[in-house]
């Protein structure tokens, strides 16, 4: 077994239309920080999905629903600390806004 650790989302913009940000392609992945950060004004939301190989995103692995973040405020996701996503897995998201929302993954994936 090899465990690397890896930005598994460079830091990027949440759009608001449900968008995979990361597969869990040929190896398991573990979420060991997800940060995200309202760089607006005003208060805006993101969902985050886990989401198993062949699945799409729903309520049925929703984790987080439409989390508000207030102005210039930082989240650190506690909910999705130690998550695992199996080979195929994947990580999906949508804001409540466009370009309001900064987002960070990383973790360790797993052969």
């Amino acid at each position: 077994m090899t465990v690397s650790v890896k930005v598994l989302v460079p830091a990027k913009t949440v759009e608001n239309v449900q968008t995979t940000q990361y597969t869990a392609t040929g190896v398991a992945a573990i979420i060991d920080k997800f940060t995200a950060t309202n760089f607006t004004a005003t208060a805006a939301t993101i969902s985050v999905n886990l989401v198993t190989v062949s699945g799409s995103a729903g309520n049925s692995n929703l984790i987080t629903k439409t989390k508000t973040l207030q102005a210039s405020e930082v989240y650190t996701f506690p909910e999705l600390v130690g998550q695992v996503l199996g080979i195929g897995d994947f990580i999906s998201t949508i804001a409540g806004t466009a370009s309001a929302i900064n987002m960070r993954v990383s973790g360790r994936e797993v052969t």
